[in-house]
């Protein structure tokens, strides 16, 4: 007989807040019928300042399946809370969680960037990509390299050697999930290989926390700066470039709504 779930939760903290955030924000956007075009993240926007939706797009999924595939995932990895012995425990989980976040969203902006000026192809300039994933990689890497033994424990039935089950999952999702991105998984896997390996390594929580500091300047700043948001207490002064291609706004009774070109489902990439 299993662990009662109030102590499994208590066990790990951090990552049942993390569900229960993920959890929340897939309720909200459902509610409000918010499209994944509007919370994803894409070269394109990033590249018109769009540099919130590297957060939005991290905690925010587009269907029930994805949001329980990632969720149970992450509810298994939630041993790395446990292994404080290990020099693991639930500060290293949230401080490299964050890490991971910023690092790999980043990264697979890096990858758009390469394949778009290098190579020329231009699909993945609008492709917009969504989800914890890249999260979740990292951490089943993190998990592979430090406790080679575990498992990881999928949806309660299905269970995976972790020492394998990075790039198994990467070549499982890839062939059953045409739309899962394979370089937001790759590029989770790869931070995640950076920290297990101490080349990302230091955080505390005065690092943590200047970063994290950081992450909600530039968060409001950029939703300010993008009109995507309207904050009254923040001035930011405007410059105009007829040569820009400009971002709009409906109204809508006493609110605004973005106005977007919507994407086509092809272009949506699951994270």
């Amino acid at each position: 007989m299993g662990k009662p779930l109030v102590y499994e939760i208590l066990q790990k903290p951090a990552t049942s807040c993390l569900i229960g955030i993920c959890t929340t924000i897939w309720f909200y956007i459902q509610k409000k019928n918010i499209g994944y075009a509007n919370v994803g993240l894409s070269y394109e926007t990033a590249v018109e300042g769009h540099h919130w939706r590297l957060i939005t797009s991290a905690f925010s999924h587009i269907s029930v399946l994805h949001l329980v595939f990632n969720m149970s995932a992450l509810w298994s990895l939630g041993a790395v809370e446990q292994l404080g012995h290990m020099g693991l425990g639930v500060e290293f989980y949230l401080h490299y969680s964050l890490v991971l976040v910023v690092l790999s969203g980043l990264l697979v902006l890096g990858f758009y960037h390469i394949l778009i000026q290098k190579f020329k192809f231009e699909y993945f300039r609008r492709v917009t990509a969504v989800g914890y994933s890249c999260v979740v990689f990292g951490w089943m890497t993190i998990l592979a390299v430090k406790q080679p033994s575990s498992k990881l424990e999928l949806f309660g039935f299905l269970s995976l050697p972790i020492s394998f089950a990075p790039f198994e999952s990467l070549i499982f999702t890839s062939i059953i999930v045409p739309q899962a991105s394979f370089l937001g998984h790759l590029s989770g896997i790869i931070v995640g290989y950076s920290i297990a390996w101490g080349l990302i390594h230091g955080m505390n929580n005065y690092w943590a926390l200047t970063m994290l500091g950081w992450i909600v300047f530039m968060f409001v700043f950029s939703l300010k700066r993008t009109g995507a948001f309207d904050f009254n207490f923040i001035e930011i002064e405007q410059v105009t470039d007829s040569s820009l291609p400009t971002v709009g706004f409906v109204a809508s009774g006493n609110s605004r709504s973005l106005q977007m070109d919507a994407l086509p489902l092809q272009s949506v990439e699951i994270v």
